[in-house]
Formats: C-alpha cells, structure tokens, sequence
C-alpha cells in the first residue's frame, strides 16, 4: 500500500484514494479498513509531543485541542483498531507542503492519561498513546 521511508502528497495519495478526515490528525475510513494518523512539529504549539521512543515504538498524543481528551471518535479508532479490523498507517509532515513521510504500519500497544496544556495553555487531561511499528507488513 505505502512504502516506509517514501514520502506522499496526503490530499492526492491518501484522502482521494481511501478517503477520511484532510483535516485531522486522526482520520479513520469510512470505506475502508485503515485509520491514517499524522504528526507534525507544528502539533507542539498544542500540546502534543509525538515521537520516537525507540526504533519500534512511538509515541502519539491523541486528538482534540482544547479541553480534556476524551476516548471518542479517532482516539477510540486508535485503540479499537484491532477490534474493527483496522490497519494503523503513521505518517509525518515533511518540510514540503502537503507531503508527508510514511512511517510504517502501526499497533496500539497502551495508553496512558498525561497532564499537559491546550492550545490556549488552559492545563487538560491529554491521552498519549503508544504504538508499536509493525516490521513486516503483507501489501
């Protein structure tokens, strides 16, 4: 489906392929069985802080960005991937507009509830989910 390592146009290659949210850092498919995440630095300025924990783990801080995250809607999808039968597929904001960078395929591993701040700096309640990369993924 996606290459590791490859980068991609997110509106042509993914959202016109498979559908979803354009817009959100998490957007599941209504049609098909994938949820596609994105991170990028600019999710610093609301609090989110996404990254490597280690070469197979990574660690995605949950959506919403005002307020306390609650376990609705793509955080759900998130940990409820394997129950739906759905892929988790991580991409990163590259340095070019719209073209992000495809981590790999991901599973949900845990989560675990942080405090930290919105994006109005107002303190919240922030789900930070960790996701284990998936080495040998069958296209």
């Amino acid at each position: 489906m996606y290459e590791r390592g490859r980068t991609y146009n997110r509106r042509i290659d993914i959202h016109a392929k498979y559908g979803g949210n354009a817009q959100s850092g998490i957007s599941p498919c209504a049609n098909h069985p994938y949820v596609f995440l994105f991170t990028a630095p600019a999710g610093e300025k609301y609090g989110y802080d996404d990254g490597w924990l280690s070469t197979t783990q990574f660690s995605y801080t949950g959506e919403g960005q005002l307020g306390d995250m609650e376990m609705a809607r793509g955080n759900r999808a998130i940990q409820q991937h394997v129950t739906d039968n759905r892929e988790l597929h991580l991409f990163e904001k590259s340095a070019r507009s719209g073209q992000y960078h495809y981590l790999g395929q991901f599973r949900y591993l845990s989560h675990q509830i942080r405090k930290g701040t919105d994006g109005e700096g107002d303190d919240r309640s922030q789900i930070v989910f960790l996701l284990e990369l998936i080495e040998t993924v069958q296209a």
